[in-house]
């Protein structure tokens, strides 16, 4: 995982991706591999993809948004960043062995999104859904974002938090070819698209002059 500003954009030999979501232009959701991604998160990776002070206000920012109850966390891995466990934390993820080794999780399901972009869960299962550091490897986000506002009880919260750290031959060239505020207001039209959210909230949520990781959220409710 990498730093966004050191990625050689130029370099990179993008592949075309089928059956993107429509709304963006074309190409947006092209990336370099486009193979299979259980093959590149095959291997468990048990480190923390961004540093500690930004793990610390992705924790912040749960609590103070009061993310409990039964939770989904989306693209979940060896670790949810909770400071306190909801009472029903479901993890979906790539790699079984990250999903056990998730202390916090009550159950987990193995998903590759980017191939099958539905939920295996029913109609208004959980009070809050979150996906933290991932969103930008999604082909199919709005498809997902739209599932995300099925499962949710009305009001519930759909959190994404990102920060300027990546895969780059996974992440989407939309995501590659813009800076956080551009991530922003990618995040932001995914909402907007899937129909299923109100109001649109985005922060910066680490200090503007922390040196290391920053971490943004952008975050909506459910409709009624």
């Amino acid at each position: 995982m990498v730093k966004l500003s050191s990625v050689e954009l130029d370099q990179l030999p993008f592949v075309s991706e089928p059956d993107a979501d429509p709304g963006f232009p074309p190409g947006f959701f092209d990336r370099v591999d486009p193979s299979p991604d259980e093959h590149f998160y095959g291997r468990p990776r048990l480190v923390t993809h961004i540093d500690r002070e930004a793990i610390r206000a992705v924790g912040r920012l749960y609590d103070e948004l009061g993310i409990d109850g039964d939770v989904l966390d989306l693209m979940s891995s060896w670790i949810s960043h909770f400071p306190r466990t909801p009472r029903r934390l479901v993890g979906l993820g790539m790699n079984e062995s990250e999903l056990r080794a998730n202390r916090q999780l009550a159950e987990w399901v193995v998903r590759d999104l980017n191939v099958e972009p539905t939920l295996p869960f029913a109609d208004e299962t959980f009070d809050h859904a979150l996906c933290s550091v991932s969103v930008d490897y999604l082909v199919r986000p709005v498809r997902i974002f739209t599932e995300v506002g099925r499962v949710l009880r009305p009001g519930g919260l759909f959190v994404i938090t990102f920060s300027d750290r990546c895969f780059p031959t996974k992440a989407i060239r939309g995501w590659l070819e813009t800076d956080d505020a551009g991530h922003v207001a990618i995040v932001r039209r995914y909402f907007e698209l899937s129909e299923r959210f109100g109001a649109v909230e985005a922060q910066l949520r680490t200090d503007p002059q922390h040196e290391g990781d920053p971490l943004y959220g952008v975050w909506a409710r459910r409709r009624q």
